[in-house]
């Protein structure tokens, strides 16, 4: 039996090439109050046998020694006050229906760190009475042998409500706080911000751009902008049509954004994705919560977004491939 300070935290998503689940268990962990259960699959023995072992250039060297390890929500035989969704975004539809043994819609909150927009509706569909917590992240992190991870400088993270007309409001305020306050005992990074969906889109803006280029022609972001001259002009109407699908969806976003992510990312080293990593080992990529949502809107809201499009259509080909190897 929970004591009252205690914070059962589910955590699904220990990740595979990429470990943002793996760096969010570490962080929770430090927070003596919480008490955390991961679902692993991959690398479930690892985890069983040894915990997770972080490498982090900001944090130093740790194991994490989960109270349980479990290779599914329901194994776990009870509910949680937080249910930290991590996982790939590949088939948003389907979690839902797996997290449901752990769920109590008084008490759990849904918290999302994930690439892509609309991630949060199948989760109020199947779950109407429960907070969600939206999260945008940038931490670099990956596994580097099963339970293994190693983590970069990179360490950000914006947090806000996705409102539940059914939930008091002074409620779901209770729920980010405390939530924030483990996040604080972690030492990371992060803002608590009034409106989650200006940074997803911000974030899914960037993404649709040098996830999708950088996969296609198999490029790194400034060799991709060097190819060619139409090359970032190309970008830039790719973003410009995303940021029109977000304006028409109410989210405050300039056009002047995709200047400032261009210039952004000629400031960095040249990167290549997370997607064109999959798309080398044909591993299904973030195809439909990256594009396909915006995709989907921008139809259902009348707009003329060609480039997003075209891009869409050729991804959606070739994760087909992708998805049929692993099934």
């Amino acid at each position: 039996m929970a004591t009252s300070d205690q914070v059962d935290v589910l955590l699904y998503g220990l990740g595979a090439a990429v470990s943002i689940g793996s760096f969010y268990a570490f962080i929770l962990s430090r927070a003596k109050s919480v008490r955390l259960t991961v679902v692993a699959r991959s690398n479930y023995d690892a985890v069983k046998n040894k915990g997770l072992r972080i490498t982090s250039e900001n944090h130093g060297d740790h194991t994490v020694t989960p109270y349980k390890v479990v290779k599914s929500p329901a194994e776990a035989q009870s509910t949680f006050d937080y249910i930290v969704c991590a996982h790939k975004a590949i088939d948003q539809q389907s979690v839902p229906k797996q997290l449901a043994p752990a769920v109590d819609e008084k008490k759990t909150t849904i918290v999302i760190i994930q690439n892509g927009v609309g991630n949060e509706e199948p989760f109020r569909e199947a779950f109407p009475g429960a907070s969600i917590l939206s999260c945008v992240t940038w931490v670099g992190a990956r596994q580097t042998e099963p339970g293994i991870i190693a983590h970069t400088k990179s360490e950000d993270m914006q947090i806000g409500i996705f409102p539940n007309p059914s939930v008091e409001l002074s409620l779901e305020q209770e729920r980010l706080d405390r939530f924030a306050s483990l996040l604080t005992l972690g030492k990371t990074v992060f803002q608590i911000v009034p409106n989650i969906q200006v940074q997803r889109w911000e974030k899914v803006v960037w993404n649709a751009a040098w996830n999708s280029l950088t996969t296609l022609t198999m490029l790194d972001t400034h060799s991709w902008l060097k190819s060619s001259p139409g090359a970032t002009p190309l970008t830039r109407r790719l973003m410009h049509e995303v940021i029109d699908v977000a304006q028409k969806c109410n989210v405050p976003l300039d056009h002047s954004l995709a200047d400032r992510l261009i210039d952004k990312i000629l400031g960095m080293h040249a990167i290549g994705s997370s997607m064109q990593v999959d798309a080398k080992n044909e591993r299904p990529m973030e195809v439909e919560i990256i594009l396909g949502y915006p995709v989907r809107k921008g139809k259902e809201l009348g707009l003329h977004i060609p480039t997003l499009e075209t891009i869409y259509v050729v991804l959606t080909g070739m994760n087909q491939r992708f998805t049929r190897a692993v099934i």
